[in-house]
């Protein structure tokens, strides 16, 4: 009996032992709530900045095209917009308001915005910025300014999936040639190649498409991603891609011109979705979804602004919050642009 006591002391002991050595180790620290979410804490901006009044108005106002696949494209089933463009614009609201991505998209407002009319929705006040497919180059920079690039394209042509008479710009003289109104696109064929028929050209791409399907046209010519949206869009049954790209066309979010601080935090923002993925992420939910993969981020041009827009905003303007998403129809600043 005596040993049995002894043997069974001698067993809880080691049982203690055992019990102490695996014991519960130091209780690793929680996730926040926001961590745990994705969410993000609500910054503070400085009173009277664009981000200020967007974020106490309680929503932010942003121009996209809404017939762009792939970019930014109206669902006719849904009536949403999609593309990557509206994902970008879904980060900058959320670097706004936080919360989650899911919780700032409801606090966008898109406003159709076709190629012409981007600077003066933008000097007007009709949107807080414009995130367009909106290549920055300098005749804009006279009358808007550019957070970005957040994307890189080039100018390329669309033909019929048949045509094997054109393989380069060059290749354009002669042709009946078809590009959107307001678009340096235009210009850049007139220069490179000056005798080609461009007497045809519509307000969105997708038209221009049209006009190729039915042979008014014989070739279409923007951005190589525009046109690749449009291809994935007739699920490569009738157009192909030349790929013989010749421009370059950096991709920027239009501002009123001499907002400084609305431009850092936009360039903030596309940075921070290099570091943190929710760029390529966005990308993927996009663009990667018709198969074409991700390229490098290019980095951001925090150029120097040369000061107020010379187009003064007229007096009674609309502001932001006034106006619907239908395509604005007030007529553009004469400088010539593109894509």
């Amino acid at each position: 009996m005596h040993k049995s006591r002894i043997s069974l002391l001698a067993l809880l002991v080691a049982l203690a032992m055992v019990a102490a050595a695996c014991g519960p180790s130091e209780p690793e620290p929680e996730e926040s709530p926001t961590e745990a979410t994705g969410a993000k804490e609500a910054p503070e901006f400085a009173a009277g900045s664009t981000m200020d009044t967007i974020q106490k108005r309680g929503n932010v106002i942003v121009g996209t095209k809404f017939d762009q696949p792939l970019f930014g494209q109206k669902n006719p089933i849904t009536n949403e917009i999609e593309g990557f463009d509206v994902e970008m614009a879904k980060i900058f609201a959320q670097g706004i308001f936080g919360g989650t991505l899911e919780e700032a998209a409801e606090k966008v407002e898109f406003v159709e915005t076709v190629s012409r009319v981007r600077e003066a929705n933008i000097t007007q006040g009709t949107v807080d910025f414009i995130v367009a497919t909106y290549t920055i180059n300098d005749a804009r920079k006279e009358v808007v300014d550019f957070a970005g690039p957040y994307y890189i394209a080039g100018q390329d042509i669309m033909v019929n999936k048949d045509d094997d008479s054109i393989s380069g710009v060059e290749d354009l003289n002669g042709k009946k040639v078809c590009s959107v109104q307001g678009s340096t696109s235009i210009a850049n064929v007139v220069e490179q190649a000056p005798q080609a028929d461009i007497s045809i050209s519509f307000d969105t791409y997708s038209k221009c498409a049209e006009a190729l399907k039915d042979g008014r046209v014989e070739a279409v010519t923007t951005d190589n991603i525009i046109l690749a949206g449009l291809i994935d869009e007739d699920g490569g049954e009738t157009f192909k891609l030349v790929n013989n790209p010749f421009t370059t066309e950096p991709y920027g979010v239009g501002v009123k011109k001499g907002d400084d601080a609305l431009r850092d935090f936009l360039n903030d923002k596309i940075e921070e979705s290099y570091e943190e993925g929710s760029w390529e992420a966005a990308y993927e939910r996009t663009v990667g979804a018709a198969g074409i993969p991700a390229p490098e981020p290019p980095p951001v041009d925090r150029y120097s602004s040369s000061g107020a827009s010379p187009a003064a905003t007229p007096t009674g303007a609309a502001s932001p919050g006034a106006t619907t998403t239908s395509a604005a129809t007030t007529t553009a600043p004469t400088t010539t642009t593109t894509n």
